[in-house]
């Protein structure tokens, strides 16, 4: 799931984007509020980690423009302050969730999550599809009940078929999403990682949720073949 970062402390945004893609995000960063507000509205992100203290327009600002303009990304607010007024003008700027630094990595993952659950998409805290399971907190995936090991971009293209199952995603929409919007790699990489995870998934049990729709792209069975 790709997420925006906006942050103007350089070791702290890069730490965030180290951090996030480690746990199978995608991350965009954007060190001012400037920036940060003209990503959001050209890109459809799962979710948005904003600062409220930023060069150009400050996050109280940039979120309660989105909201104006009907979208309606979830936000998990940072700040430095921790007065309860602060919490408060955040949230009803717009903002999902606020968490004042210092704060624990782990929460914020756990807090970015639940952001997800609440999209207005539906969100579980576990992914399934028949008896394949993917549980994006525990970063752990099953298939009636034998575990499976991927990597990070192997579970980031899975959870992202599973959050969609049922629907056909092109090569470019997974680039977008579990790679890079400005990706300028070969997009036959999406084939290597579609390959890998049907000989991890679906062969070995005598499955095919994995499906290409010629001339689309992919789609993983609801049912989990």
């Amino acid at each position: 799931m790709r997420v925006l970062v906006v942050e103007d402390e350089e070791l702290l945004a890069a730490g965030l984007r180290e951090g996030l893609e480690a746990e199978g995000f995608a991350v965009d960063t954007a060190a001012t509020g400037t920036d940060g507000l003209w990503l959001a509205r050209e890109q459809p992100y799962a979710a948005i980690v904003l600062d409220v203290m930023l060069p150009g327009i400050d996050g109280y600002r940039l979120c309660a423009t989105l909201r104006a303009e009907g979208v309606w990304t979830p936000v998990l607010m940072l700040t430095a302050r921790d007065a309860e007024r602060d919490e408060v003008h955040g949230l009803d700027a717009g903002a999902d969730d606020y968490l004042a630094k210092p704060f624990s990595y782990a929460v914020l993952v756990a807090r970015l999550r639940a952001l997800l659950r609440r999209d207005t998409h539906e969100r579980p805290a576990q992914l399934g599809a028949g008896d394949l399971v993917l549980d994006p907190a525990a970063k752990t995936v099953r298939r009636g009940g034998t575990e499976i090991g991927l990597t990070a971009r192997e579970f980031a293209l899975l959870e992202l078929m599973l959050r969609r199952r049922g629907e056909t995603l092109s090569k470019h929409e997974i680039l977008g999403q579990v790679w890079d919007f400005a990706f300028e790699g070969d997009p036959n990489i999406v084939e290597v990682y579609v390959r890998r995870l049907r000989n991890k998934v679906d062969r070995p049990f005598g499955r095919a949720a994995i499906e290409t729709v010629r001339g689309s792209g992919y789609r993983l069975d609801e049912h989990g073949g």
